[in-house]
């Protein structure tokens, strides 16, 4: 599978958004990250759906959006009428996983898992074949700049492993936080395909 890069929205100058935006995907960005915080199942809040409705406007590039979020359910009908291509939700914020994960496909998108640090690898064993990414965050979400959590690599290459046991190679597996260009190898050569970057790119 190829290896994307998401830029993350994040790590942008929002007084030049559409700006930087239409930079990211002429200098060859695959996808566009979109953290959208709540203030609550983590400290920050950011970006709501009018953010992604405006970038689909601008950019031809898929719109990956991550809700750290508590219900997530009640935000996907916005977000997917906003444009987004992909919804992820993470694992510890769904109180019924398999449900939320098929109202996103129900929309008609891509639909994604997030996994912060210190969550299992069995906590999604069950959904495995239902979504179409799984992210592995490498540090705590909403704490950029933190080193990557030690363990992650591996976190990576048990995920893969149990891909490809259930013959899933078509799940995206994504990598956020702290990647960084002298990084980055070393999580591709672990089986991830997709990297979200913040820092490194801004």
């Amino acid at each position: 599978m190829t290896v994307k890069i998401a830029p993350s929205v994040l790590s942008a100058d929002l007084t030049r958004l559409g700006e930087q935006a239409l930079a990211a995907e002429a200098g060859g960005a695959d996808w566009l990250h979109v953290d959208v915080m709540d203030g609550s199942f983590v400290p920050w809040l950011t970006f709501g759906a009018p953010v992604v409705k405006a970038l689909n406007r601008i950019t031809d590039i898929p719109l990956d959006v991550h809700l750290l979020t508590v219900n997530p359910e009640r935000l996907i009908p916005e977000f997917a009428k906003a444009g987004a291509d992909i919804i992820t939700v993470q694992v510890e914020a769904c109180l019924h996983l398999h449900n939320t994960i098929h109202q996103i496909k129900d929309s008609g998108i891509k639909a994604g898992v997030a996994l912060n640090p210190a969550t299992p690898l069995s906590s999604i064993e069950y959904v495995l074949a239902d979504v179409d990414l799984v992210q592995i965050l490498a540090v705590d979400p909403g704490y950029a700049g933190m080193p990557p959590f030690a363990g992650c690599k591996q976190k990576v290459v048990q995920l893969c492993q149990m891909l490809a046991g259930c013959d899933l190679h078509q799940v995206e597996v994504q990598v956020d936080g702290g990647i960084k260009a002298s990084n980055i190898a070393d999580y591709a050569a672990s089986g991830a395909t997709v990297f979200v970057a913040g820092s490194a790119v801004s």
